[in-house]
């Protein structure tokens, strides 16, 4: 049996029959079709548990007509949900990789980062303007809004203030909206935020029996992939009022990972690659670390070496870009929005 089905095994006996798990969400319709597919996977692998849905509203889904850089609260998508967590109403939360910040606060962990779907940016037409490419659309007719995706798309549609707008191509990918999918932005034309297309599932760092429940969700690959993003965007100090993009693949042993950083304008920009040779076939250790969690995230299933060099990897690519000047690209970007 693999180690994850171990894994399951295990937390299947040790855990109380009929027990109620808790699972804290946001409101949206996204958020709801992305925690009923981590229930449903955890209903299969734990047929003896129940698993309650508790939906909430966070201050990012309420604060709807400000730019996220401009608000710069970190936790805009999570507060309301750890809340929750800490005060034992919910017992873990899954959430949108890409919400999460770098720095948990503390009691909190990671404890699973499923596969992740596609992470790439989608631009999604007016009707009006289907078939068209971003490239041949008129200027300055491009959006990246805020709201949840029903919002976004309805405001599309029957206004015509915009001719298309920009949206991760996994949140259209779960809703079925496959369809408006007009163009995909490739990493060569735009990278992505760190995280996005992966979901977390958070939780109470020292609550081990949800630790062993969710840890089977892991998926490897997903997995050293956001270490080193995140690696990545915690050492240049980053958040959602600046500016940085990625792009990793795994191939033949190695994790590459291309980052970069953009002035607010677009005008000044910096990025480049790296590459790391990642084993996660070796024996992981037992017991526990002094630090089990690596930029927030708990994986004790998952080779430990493998997971610090893809931190490893992360780190090293930032401080590349910061001794090349990426610095007062950031600073001058936290200045502007701090003046907004």
């Amino acid at each position: 049996m693999s180690d994850n089905g171990n894994a399951a095994a295990t937390a299947e006996e040790n855990s109380p029959k009929m027990r109620v798990i808790r699972v804290g969400t946001r409101k949206s319709q996204l958020a709801r079709i992305q925690t009923d597919s981590v229930v449903a996977v955890l209903k299969a692998l734990y047929p003896g548990l129940q698993f309650e849905i508790v939906a909430m509203s966070t201050t990012g889904d309420k604060i709807l007509d400000t730019a996220l850089s401009k608000i710069g609260e970190k936790s805009l998508f999570t507060k309301e949900l750890e809340h929750a967590l800490e005060k034992n109403e919910v017992d873990l939360v899954v959430h949108s990789l890409k919400d999460l910040p770098t720095v948990l606060p503390p009691g909190f962990t990671i404890g699973a980062i499923c596969k992740r779907e596609n992470p790439y940016d989608a631009v999604v037409f007016h009707p009006k303007f289907v078939g068209k490419t971003l490239e041949t659309l008129p200027e300055k007719s491009v959006s990246a809004q805020r709201g949840n995706l029903n919002t976004r798309l309805r405001k599309l549609d029957e206004f015509q203030e915009f001719s298309a707008i920009i949206l991760a191509a996994a949140g259209l990918q779960r809703m079925g909206w496959q369809h408006r999918v007009g163009q995909i932005l490739h990493p060569e034309e735009c990278m992505y935020a760190v995280g996005q297309g992966a979901l977390g599932v958070e939780v109470r760092a020292k609550d081990q029996d949800i630790l062993d429940l969710v840890g089977v969700l892991h998926d490897p690959e997903t997995l050293l992939r956001c270490i080193a993003e995140r690696a990545f965007l915690r050492h240049l100090e980053g958040g959602c009022s600046v500016p940085v993009a990625v792009h990793t693949a795994m191939k033949d042993g190695q994790l590459y990972l291309t980052g970069g950083v953009w002035s607010l304008d677009g005008s000044d920009s910096m990025q480049e690659t790296m590459q790391a040779t990642i084993c996660v076939t070796a024996q992981h250790e037992d017991g526990p670390e002094d630090d089990p969690q690596l930029v927030g995230i708990t994986a004790r299933n998952i080779p430990r070496q493998a997971q610090l060099a893809a931190e490893n990897l992360g780190i090293s690519l930032a401080s590349l870009l910061l001794n090349k000047g990426a610095k007062n690209i950031l600073d001058v970007a936290r200045q502007l929005n701090d003046a907004h």
